[in-house]
């Protein structure tokens, strides 16, 4: 809604005031309670969210991290991983 080029009120919705149609509300983890032991359905739960990448999604999203300082991150991680896996080899070779 608002006002056209020709200064005439228009009733048309614009795109981003229209709501999405193929969302449709309680689409989302959800874990059922049986037999009233919730500490189970928490862990299921926990373990729901950690599949879906939930929680990290929400800890990358607290901050910005620049694109140089994730790179970093990422190059410092593989070469742990290399050298953990180095590690093993020689470990396993009796070195």
């Amino acid at each position: 809604m608002g006002w056209n080029n020709k200064k005439q009120w228009n009733n048309k919705p614009k795109q981003w005031d229209r709501k999405p149609k193929d969302k449709s509300i309680g689409d989302g983890i959800y874990v059922e309670v049986r037999n009233n032991d919730v500490n189970k359905a928490l862990r299921i739960f926990k373990k729901k969210l950690q599949n879906e990448g939930v929680l990290q999604e929400y800890k990358e999203r607290q901050h910005y991290v620049k694109p140089s300082e994730k790179r970093r991150k990422d190059k410092a991680a593989g070469k742990a991983r290399w050298l953990k896996k180095q590690e093993k080899l020689a470990n396993e070779r009796g070195y």
